[in-house]
């Protein structure tokens, strides 16, 4: 699943670089709105691989977890990895490093400045610089940058907010979408699943959909 995931990203930004796209249709859209989902897909695989779940062996699991955080905007994958595990050590409590509370522009920031760092700008500012010498500067800036940010919203809107607003009163202290799903999927690749997330954290993402199914 995670190479899928991959390689269709690879494939989706290589089409969207080089191809001269006409503007005034559809399918550049399209398309951007595609890279978009893989963007957020390749961070969700990156989330797999904090879990163990992407391979059975650990320094390939590790490896791809690098990759894929690399990947997100240079993500650093120790930083991540730490984080992370805090948070479903100390879900919803003041020890959590992703749930704030706070509205929702100002816990987005707060969920920001946890995870990005200096060196990531100075990283993709280069490589922006050094795709933009190769690529048409358009193609860069809405199939290599636009949908890494709408991704990261929609990582954090989906997978963060909606689930861990106002402190859910249950033991994982999270709630879950409707059994949609589709828009599961689309969302936030099944992690609106959230609470059966937390009660099994060893289930890959595009298995969570079956946890939401035995619940109901």
């Amino acid at each position: 699943m995670a190479a899928t995931v991959l390689v269709l990203w690879g494939l989706c930004l290589r089409a969207g670089l080089q191809a001269e796209h006409n503007w005034a249709g559809p399918w550049p859209y399209v398309l951007i709105l595609i890279q978009t989902h893989l963007y957020a897909g390749v961070f969700i695989t990156a989330h797999d691989a904090m879990h163990g779940t992407v391979h059975r062996n650990p320094r390939v699991n590790a490896a791809v977890g690098w990759l894929c955080a690399t990947l997100f905007a240079y993500n650093w994958y120790p930083r991540l990895l730490r984080n992370h595990h805090a948070h479903h050590r100390h879900v919803g409590t003041p020890d959590d490093p992703d749930v704030h509370p706070a509205s929702l522009p100002l816990w987005y920031f707060r969920f920001l400045k946890e995870y990005l760092t200096w060196p990531q700008f100075v990283l993709m500012a280069l490589t922006f610089n050094g795709l933009k010498l190769i690529f048409p500067v358009e193609n860069v800036i809405l199939f290599w940058m636009v949908p890494a940010i709408v991704a990261t919203f929609q990582i954090f809107y989906f997978g963060t907010y909606m689930p861990h607003r106002a402190a859910p009163d249950n033991v994982h202290r999270s709630r879950t979408l409707r059994r949609n799903h589709l828009w599961a999927f689309l969302s936030c690749y099944f992690f609106g699943y959230h609470y059966e997330h937390h009660a099994s954290p060893g289930t890959p993402w595009w298995l969570l959909w079956r946890l939401k199914q035995a619940r109901y």
